[in-house]
């Protein structure tokens, strides 16, 4: 299995929350998985907690290595920077990573790494993994809640992602 490739700041077990999803899914390609991530304008078709999404480029609602851009999510407006971006080619897992944050005090800053990887795997299979590590006093909040909203907050949206990857394939065989 591969890996998300963090930043010092952000590995898994220092920070104050993290939380780590993943689906396998049967009946899609890769790239349908794909292009429903890096399209921004897709979330909200199929997360609910994902809003007023803007890139800095508004000549696409794909995002590109190093965009900026702005969303609100789980009650934060987050300010975000792409940080990888690989799509799927010749067997490639396919990698989209962001730094997001909200400048503040020290009980509003909060800075995340967020990253997903899409695998195909054998037997039609395709995993998709989404993990995210975060830092500061909203981070300690949301980790001290049971269930961690961000655990179940991005299940749904994987579980969003895979079924608006089937839609997708289903639509191109009609």
């Amino acid at each position: 299995m591969k890996s998300i490739n963090w930043s010092a700041p952000f590995f898994p077990g220092t920070t104050d929350n993290f939380v780590s999803n993943e689906v396998y899914v049967t009946g899609v390609t890769i790239e349908a998985v794909w292009r429903n991530l890096v399209d921004s304008s897709k979330w909200p078709t199929y997360y609910d907690n994902a809003d007023n999404i803007v890139l800095d480029d508004k000549s696409t609602t794909n995002l590109k290595f190093a965009e900026h851009f702005r969303f609100d999510t789980f009650g934060f407006p987050i300010d975000a920077q792409v940080m990888e971006l690989v799509a799927p080619t010749d067997g490639q897992v396919a990698r989209l990573a962001w730094h997001g944050w909200q400048n503040g005090d020290a009980d509003t800053q909060f800075d995340v790494y967020h990253a997903f990887l899409i695998e195909k795997l054998t037997d039609g299979r395709i995993r998709i993994l989404t993990q995210e590590s975060q830092i500061g006093k909203p981070a300690q909040d949301l980790a001290s809640q049971n269930p961690n909203p961000m655990l179940n907050g991005h299940q749904a949206w994987l579980d969003g992602l895979a079924q608006a990857a089937h839609k997708e394939m289903e639509a191109m065989n009609d």
